[in-house]
């Protein structure tokens, strides 16, 4: 997992990289959208478990 490991001047490139792309402007409504989409996500992932663990409690019943 040597390839994961990121140095100070690594990190120091990427954010040089990103503010050239998108601005300084953009990056704040850039990383609001980010946040939507990992609330979404997380949302989807417990309404799975939601509904996985239903179904359990249902089988459940039923073989009863």
């Amino acid at each position: 997992m040597k390839l994961l490991m990121l140095g100070t001047w690594e990190i120091i490139v990427i954010v040089l990289v990103v503010l050239l792309l998108f601005g300084g402007k953009k990056i704040p409504e850039l990383m609001h959208g980010v946040g939507k989409g990992v609330k979404s996500f997380k949302d989807g992932m417990n309404g799975v478990e939601d509904e996985s663990g239903k179904s359990k409690v249902e089988n459940d019943a039923d073989a009863k």
